[in-house]
């Protein structure tokens, strides 16, 4: 695993809000993660995240929108809760130092994992942010995306606003159809060039979680898988928002309880 950040790494994600590591996986790993993932979403069946009812396809309700929405991505959450190999994937101090230090902070928690796959000819994904919809709010949270498949512009890459975590806010925009429908709320990145994220399979991404940012829409007869973590800096505290914490715990939180959960969020690199 290419798991040691430069210095200049880190001063280009700290400035932009994303950075791209080639070959973050060696030929062996990549089999390895391609496997454990292919196997844990079998093993869900459909079941988009643990301890709700929530079936992939099943989970926008029945409007006009549904039929587009189902075809953006399919999305598995915290796979590393029903997978042991997954978990041996997800919960490894490299990645997690890797996080903080991109992050600036003395710890990292896991948030949840998702796999995230463009089927053929599947929609694009809206420019969104990520940390607005989190049950905790801090401008330092951030995700890593594994291309398990190459990531190209023919199908679906990620794209990122370079900057924009640097000013945009934890209000929620959501992810609508309208791909262009967040530079209304952040005008000021209206005129900014994004930059792709095309990405040999087994290379990876961070980014940040109030980075603006969007995929292609898949436009070949093959797939492009990605398994991603989301990473909450140590020391976060409930918002208000449930999120993907499972209901009974929420009856036990209030507004401003530190979410130190070890079941739940598993802290996997200190530096203390």
């Amino acid at each position: 695993m290419n798991s040691t950040l430069s210095n200049e790494q880190i001063r280009f994600y700290q400035d932009n809000g994303f950075v791209i590591i080639d070959d973050f996986l060696n030929t062996a790993e990549l089999e390895q993660w391609r496997t454990s993932v292919t196997q844990a979403m079998k093993e869900r069946n459909g079941l988009k995240i643990p301890g709700k009812n929530v079936k992939i396809g099943n989970d926008d309700g029945i409007n006009e929108d549904t039929a587009y929405f189902n075809n953006v991505f399919d999305q598995l959450l915290n796979l590393w809760q029903t997978s042991d190999a997954v978990s041996e994937l997800m919960i490894d101090e490299r990645i997690g130092k890797m996080a903080g230090e991109l992050a600036g902070v003395d710890g990292i928690r896991i948030w949840h994992d998702q796999a995230l796959i463009k089927r053929p000819w599947a929609n694009p994904t809206s420019w969104h942010l990520d940390t607005p919809f989190w049950s905790f709010s801090d401008r330092r949270a951030l995700s890593i995306w594994v291309a398990l498949d190459d990531a190209t512009l023919e199908n679906g890459c990620l794209f990122f606003i370079p900057g924009s975590h640097k000013r945009t806010t934890f209000e929620n925009t959501g992810i609508g159809k309208n791909m262009g429908g967040i530079f209304e709320v952040y005008p000021q990145f209206k005129a900014t060039r994004s930059k792709a994220a095309v990405m040999k399979a087994g290379s990876c991404s961070f980014h940040n979680g109030l980075t603006i940012h969007g995929a292609h829409a898949n436009m070949t007869p093959g797939f492009r898988r990605a398994m991603t973590c989301a990473y909450m800096p140590d020391g976060s505290t409930y918002n208000g928002t449930p999120n993907i914490l499972p209901d009974e715990y929420v009856k036990t939180l209030k507004v401003g309880d530190l979410l130190d959960n070890d079941e739940q969020n598993p802290l996997i690199y200190t530096r203390r």
